[in-house]
């Protein structure tokens, strides 16, 4: 009689009893691995991306041996959502300022202009601008007692060339934290950081040579602040340093200085929030390791700043600026950018606050949505107020904020636009800025010139007070000071907000008015680099070619518009084109024949004149979704015709 096994009634048991067993078994993975896989496979397991640094030195890593197993997966497992949205780390990086830090043209021709101006500080230059813009490099240097770093130094070392890569984040130690400024960082050797409780290290550990440990400070906004608050010594115009200390930026203490970091508050958010944007749905973040728990929640690695126009030139120079990225890349990076800058940056609102016989009152309304100055970072950046009023002819009653033929400001002051509260003159605009000046009060954009600040208007963000211990190192300064309505409201300070008052006379004229209020943004004005371009270094000259075959058109982020001839309904000049149905019930809009005009702007406002959603017409499919129920304008132009059509959703 034959005998008979047991039968084992729940098999999946066994599954996870092996499941388990080989997890007890994973600190001796590649002791495991060498028995049981072939060279290849180990290869794979432990594969690298070639396009990007794989130098190993004893401190840090490239980023190439970190993109092999957190970058694009092929088997489409890995970094995928449940969407099919690809959110796998190394791409989203590789387009971003970031990861360009250390082959920024704009940033090398002005580490050698400064060099240039300044050149007994050269050693101290170099040293304090490469500890942000090539971190890596700069601090394997210094823990090697390799100081004074060069550039030429930086520009042979492939971990430099990285820019601000995986380890300049991920391998920052839980030390001093809102302390730290000026690029003094502090790094752990070989051990990875990471947000995520049990960590699997096994493979980073024996294939990589690194450690990873959790450490919830991955998350804290102090982790930016080492190189998002730069403080630098101040000179005299002979090179010689006064001893006294300049704020160029304060990016970081603009964030503690405000609702965003009171944790009390239903604002909070840290940096990471919006610039690494999480999402709640589990994400596996390895390649090859399909078995690994996925994690929740999971940022992405957008790293999203305001510099889209320097995106857009590395992007036409990537060969000169020796980027390893793909076009794609920095498209992605550049589109994420510019979608930031316009919904994430500033909230406009026009009234009409009056009329009399010979002067009409508008408001121009706006409020900060960041969780910083707007705009933040280097001085050279600005916003300004473009305000437009038409008489019922289209003929111009008056304007502000226009700009010439080389991008500059139109009746800007030689000297320093002051902050205004009202403007009733054409000669008057609204930048919002930040402006140094040396020594002697005289404009520079030296930073080693950089004495003290003659005006900082920049909009402050929700809950800035002039009373916060931060506030020493993000002052206000100018006009905007005695401002009744910047920033605060009576004598209660942190709306976030400025409204400037224009009051405009007519001169007669007693028919419709029709109002178009923009805000645009620069980060790179022609005005900031003429002091730099007046002097000449290999650096210099080759940026200056590419800054002048460049787009500077700037970037709007906020439109209002007030008056029939501008949110009109009868505007039809291109008619061949139809948007359809109307009215709509899920708010999805087919626009037709689009294809047949040469699109240069598609805008959709409500029925205030407010800007709601702006498309980007070269990747315009002929589709619109209404943002919500209501009643819209929907306004598509060329570059001489315009359409307008109200659109109900019901």
């Amino acid at each position: 009689m034959k005998k008979h096994l047991p039968r084992l009634r729940y098999p999946f048991l066994l599954v996870l009893v092996v499941g388990i067993a080989l997890m007890a078994g994973l600190p001796e993975w590649k002791a495991h691995a060498r028995k049981f896989h072939t060279a290849q496979e180990i290869a794979k397991f432990g594969q690298i991306r070639m396009d990007l640094p794989t130098d190993t030195t004893a401190w840090f890593v490239g980023s190439g041996k970190c993109a092999g197993c957190h970058g694009h997966d092929p088997a489409g497992f890995a970094f995928i959502t449940p969407s099919g949205e690809d959110v796998n780390i190394a791409d989203d990086w590789a387009g971003t300022m970031m990861a360009q830090a250390s082959k920024d043209p704009y940033w090398r021709a002005k580490v050698s202009h400064e060099i240039l101006i300044n050149p007994g500080a050269q050693d101290d230059i170099v040293n304090t601008c490469t500890r942000c813009h090539a971190p890596l490099g700069r601090f394997e240097a210094e823990y090697n007692n390799n100081l004074p770093y060069t550039i030429s130094g930086m520009l042979n070392d492939s971990l430099a060339m990285d820019g601000v890569s995986c380890g300049a984040c991920h391998q920052q130690k839980d030390t001093l934290f809102g302390r730290n400024f000026t690029g003094n960082l502090h790094f752990t050797k070989k051990i990875m950081f990471g947000p995520f409780v049990n960590p699997f290290s096994g493979p980073m550990n024996d294939f990589q040579n690194i450690g990873v440990q959790y450490g919830p400070h991955i998350n804290n906004a102090g982790l930016c602040g080492g190189c998002h608050t730069l403080i630098t010594d101040v000179h005299d115009l002979s090179g010689n340093p006064t001893g006294d200390k300049y704020v160029e930026q304060a990016t970081y203490h603009e964030w503690l200085n405000s609702s965003y970091s009171d944790t009390f508050n239903s604002a909070a958010r840290t940096c990471q929030n919006c610039h690494i944007p999480r999402i709640n749905t589990p994400v596996d973040i390895a390649t090859n390791y399909p078995f690994l728990q996925s994690r929740a929640p999971f940022g992405k690695h957008h790293l999203i700043g305001g510099n889209a126009f320097m995106l857009k030139l590395m992007r036409g120079n990537m060969t000169s600026v020796g980027a390893t990225c793909t076009p794609a890349n920095f498209d992605t990076s550049i589109a994420r950018t510019v979608r930031y800058l316009r919904d994430s940056t500033l909230e406009g609102n026009l009234f009409q606050a009056a009329r009399t016989n010979d002067t009409v009152f508008y408001k121009v309304a706006l409020r900060n949505k960041c969780g910083h100055k707007f705009p933040s970072g280097y001085p050279a950046r600005r916003a300004y107020i473009e305000f437009v009023l038409m008489d019922n002819n289209g003929d111009t009653l008056f304007k502000s904020g226009m700009l010439d033929g080389n991008y500059n400001i139109v009746n800007q002051d030689a000297f320093i636009e002051p902050h205004y509260d009202v403007i009733n003159d054409e000669t008057q605009v609204q930048i919002y800025e930040m402006v140094p000046v040396d020594v002697n009060g005289n404009l520079t954009t030296v930073l080693e010139r950089a004495d003290s600040t003659y005006k900082d208007n920049r909009l402050a963000p929700l809950g800035f007070t002039n009373s916060h211990s931060a506030y020493d190192t993000c002052r206000i300064y100018g006009s905007a000071l005695s401002d009744p309505d910047f920033n605060r409201t009576g004598i209660v300070q942190g709306t976030g907000a400025d409204t400037v008052h224009y009051h405009i006379p007519l001169n007669g004229y007693s028919g419709n008015l029709n109002v178009t209020v923009r805000v645009y943004y620069q980060s790179v004005p022609q005005r900031w680099l003429s002091e730099m371009f007046a002097s000449s270094t290999p650096e210099i000259d080759s940026f200056e070619t590419m800054f002048n075959n460049a787009d500077h058109t700037p970037l709007l982020v906020a439109e209002m518009l007030m008056g029939g001839l501008v949110t009109g309904t009868n505007m039809n000049e291109l008619p061949a084109l139809q948007i359809t149905p109307n009215p709509t019930t899920d708010g999805l809009l087919r626009v037709k024949n689009y294809d047949k005009y040469d699109i240069t702007a598609i805008r959709v406002y409500d029925l205030n004149g407010k800007l709601v959603d702006q498309l980007s017409p070269g990747k315009f499919d002929g589709l619109l979704q209404l943002p919500h129920r209501g009643v819209f304008i929907i306004r598509v132009e060329t570059t001489t015709k315009k359409f307008t059509q109200k659109i109900i959703y019901h």
